[in-house]
């Protein structure tokens, strides 16, 4: 029916509104705090999954040291960054990638 079809595109578009967010949100943060790379690929990409570009070594630590959940292959999902998190993830991809490869 019309009325749930509407209701249904409304909270859609809420949903995929907060990922582009947190998308802006953590490449903001990357790159206020100096994180080497380039981040436009976070903001490039759409879905709720992101590929971050951290090797597989950079993605175990992200996990062992830091405890932020992702794929070896740099995967992550952005339904998971929140405005009280992003800050911490993004340090986190920062000490990543400068403890080595």
């Amino acid at each position: 029916n019309e009325k749930l079809y509407k209701q249904w595109q409304e909270e859609l578009s809420v949903v995929a509104g907060r990922i582009i967010q947190m998308r802006k949100l953590l490449r903001q943060e990357l790159e206020k705090i100096g994180t080497p790379g380039d981040w436009s690929n976070i903001t490039n990409q759409i879905g709720m999954f992101s590929y971050t570009g951290l090797s597989e070594n950079q993605s175990e630590r992200m996990l062992k040291t830091h405890h932020v959940y992702m794929l070896k292959n740099g995967r992550i999902s952005m339904s998971g960054l929140n405005t009280k998190n992003v800050s911490y993830v993004a340090e986190c991809v920062k000490k990543s990638i400068l403890e080595g490869n």
